[in-house]
């Protein structure tokens, strides 16, 4: 991986005309784990409920999940606004509107302002149909038909045992591909540098570097201190599950997608000794509904843009920045350009901002999206360490072990598990 990333940058400063045409070894290999997404969150969520063999804990799991994605939502919100008025980035910019031009946004500002209300998006999370969700690979539709499967399996219990064996089978199945794709990560993290380097080259970073270094600033200030100590509450540590995890942030890093790690994370946090249920449960709706890393950005950008263009903002604007924030984050996952979509979403309902403010980010949002993923990612993780420990359904012991290096990890395929129905208790 790290030869890879070194191999990517040389390539795209030596030679940026071959460079350039590389994206498609990084687009490729997400593209690559994306196919198998649909099937994993649905093998993982059925087998986990299926055998749970109490639906109670399953309906625990899933409330705990929300209080616990929008208290950690509204933090990271709230930390970015402290930070963005604390140092008044973008003052002094002095942009002018007519300097600004809106044909250099494409359609973004035009999809943002379309995009839906909260009971549009809560509709939508009902697939027209269960097929469509998979070919769509809509991972929150095909959330809530695996959570309805799972249960339903769980409800007959005996009858559709060979439903269950089948789905476990598949599931192995599926894993052994993934074992096959993830030995790919090197070269699509070589071609994604190569091509972003050539592109924006190493001076790229000084475009706007303040607001690019005050949001990972913010967001190791997040990891550290507000991650750092829901880890120290369920009796871990941040710095060891960092290192645990230091693969798949290098593929995250590399290709600015926390997609193409969704499951290998989900089988560490397995190993990690958390059970399935649960990892099955938190991680896939995370990815939804638990964007720190994008709550972040969300409310740096804005109050950059309000800076850099003289806006002044009241505080029913930051209240309003707040409360819309919470809602349009929650549709970020699964949008192409979803971070310039949902900024632009936002700005539509805060008048006093202009949409067309957000050209003003184009340049380094790539480089603020690495940030993003990686953030999304770890805080995923630390929120189903939480949970689990929460919910009791998390070995500690074995977790600190794992974590010290004492129980060794190797991708492994997904072993079958037995439904509640034929599990010896």
């Amino acid at each position: 991986m790290v030869l890879g990333l070194v191999l990517g940058i040389v390539c795209g400063l030596t030679l940026p005309e071959y460079s350039a045409q590389l994206k498609p070894l990084g687009d490729g290999f997400i593209k690559l784990i994306k196919m198998l997404i649909g099937l994993i969150v649905f093998c993982v969520v059925v087998s986990g409920i299926s055998g749970a063999g109490d639906l109670k804990k399953v309906g625990r799991i899933g409330l705990k999940s929300v209080i616990y994605f929008e208290i950690l939502t509204t933090i990271a919100l709230v930390i970015g606004l402290v930070f963005a008025f604390s140092t008044g980035i973008g003052s002094g910019a002095n942009i002018h509107l007519d300097q600004l031009s809106a044909a250099d946004m494409g359609d973004i500002a035009q999809r943002g302002q379309h995009m839906h209300t909260t009971t549009q998006f809560l509709m939508d999370l009902i697939p027209t149909s269960v097929i469509g969700a998979f070919a769509d690979n809509n991972i929150l539709q095909v959330l809530l038909f695996s959570v309805l499967f799972g249960s339903a399996l769980n409800l007959v219990g005996e009858a559709a045992s060979g439903i269950s064996r089948l789905i476990n089978e598949l599931s192995h199945v599926i894993f052994r591909i993934m074992g096959m794709i993830v030995r790919l990560a090197p070269i699509g993290v070589f071609g994604a540098i190569a091509f972003t380097t050539s592109k924006y080259g190493l001076d790229s970073l000084q475009h706007l570097g303040s607001l690019v270094g005050l949001f990972y600033l913010t967001c190791v200030a997040f990891v550290a201190l507000i991650l750092g100590l829901v880890m120290r509450l369920s009796g871990l540590r941040m710095w060891p599950l960092l290192k645990y995890l230091r693969e798949e942030l290098l593929i995250v890093m590399g290709t600015a997608s926390s997609d193409a790690v969704l499951p290998q994370i989900m089988r560490k946090l397995e190993h990690l000794g958390i059970g399935s249920s649960t990892v099955g449960l938190v991680i896939p709706t995370g990815y939804s509904f638990n964007l720190d890393g994008f709550s972040i950005y969300l409310t740096l950008a804005i109050v950059f843009i309000a800076n850099a263009t003289g806006t002044p903002l009241a505080m029913t604007d930051l209240l309003t920045i707040l409360l819309v924030s919470l809602i349009t984050s929650k549709g970020a996952h699964g949008i192409p350009g979803s971070a310039l979509v949902i900024l632009a979403a936002t700005l539509t309902a805060i008048p006093a901002i202009p949409v067309v403010g957000l050209v003003l980010v184009l340049a380094v949002d790539w480089f603020m999206g690495i940030g993003r993923a990686l953030t999304n990612l770890i805080g995923n993780c630390v929120a189903t360490v939480a949970i689990a420990r929460w919910e009791k359904d998390i070995d500690v012991q074995r977790a600190n072990k794992v974590l010290s290096g004492q129980v060794g990890y190797t991708f492994q395929p997904r072993k079958p598990v037995a439904p509640a129905h034929q599990q010896e208790f």
